[in-house]
């Protein structure tokens, strides 16, 4: 079974944060990292603790970027690192809760190399496709680089960049794990319950 990994970002929902979390949650997506890095710690503080209650008793896995302080205070599952954050052994040795998930951003086959020996729990890798959030990193990396990522890891590893309705499925032959996305799941009811269910549906290609 693949997984779903959705990301947020207030400014390109159609709709308010919280309500597009709930629908994430009642579409049964695995995994919602909050990503709104600009707001003040007070802010994202109430925002992670509303997302964690409205999660409490389903599946769905509420993380956030960077903010261990604000994770491990909100109870949340885990946090998302960038290559510009701590490492994620330096996080690990902060946390006492064993099934604290920590997860971290590549790009290419160094960076994977680097944050499994440094103990990440799973990877997200990309961008996979051409998307215009990730435009000033480079060009994308390509499904096949995506492949070679995941040959090299015994993680998951997400696919995430510029993934739609129709290439999704490429990222899965490739081995990924499951898809991570902004856009992709920003999409109204039912719609994105259809979705989630797809995805779900489709077992990852074996990564040998």
């Amino acid at each position: 079974m693949a997984w779903t990994y959705c990301i947020t970002d207030r400014k390109t929902s159609e709709v308010p944060l919280l309500q597009q979390i709930r629908r994430g949650i009642c579409a049964g997506v695995d995994f919602i990292q909050i990503r709104e890095k600009d707001l003040p710690a007070r802010e994202l503080y109430r925002l992670a603790m509303q997302a964690r209650a409205m999660a409490r008793g389903g599946s769905t896995r509420i993380l956030i970027n960077d903010r261990l302080d604000i994770a491990l205070a909100a109870d949340l599952h885990g946090v998302h690192l960038a290559q510009a954050s701590l490492p994620a052994d330096a996080v690990r040795t902060r946390v006492s809760k064993r099934e604290f998930l920590i997860g971290v951003s590549t790009h290419n086959g160094l960076e994977v190399d680097e944050a499994l020996r440094r103990g990440a729990d799973y990877l997200v890798f990309g961008p996979v496709f051409a998307t215009p959030s990730k435009r000033q990193y480079g060009p994308p990396v390509t499904p096949s680089a995506l492949g070679e990522a995941v040959r090299r890891s015994n993680r998951p590893i997400f696919a995430l960049g510029g993934i739609d309705l129709h290439n999704y499925p490429d990222c899965l032959k490739q081995g990924a794990a499951g898809i991570a996305g902004i856009r992709l799941f920003q999409r109204p009811e039912p719609a994105l319950g259809s979705l989630v269910s797809a995805i779900s549906s489709r077992r990852a290609a074996p990564s040998g």
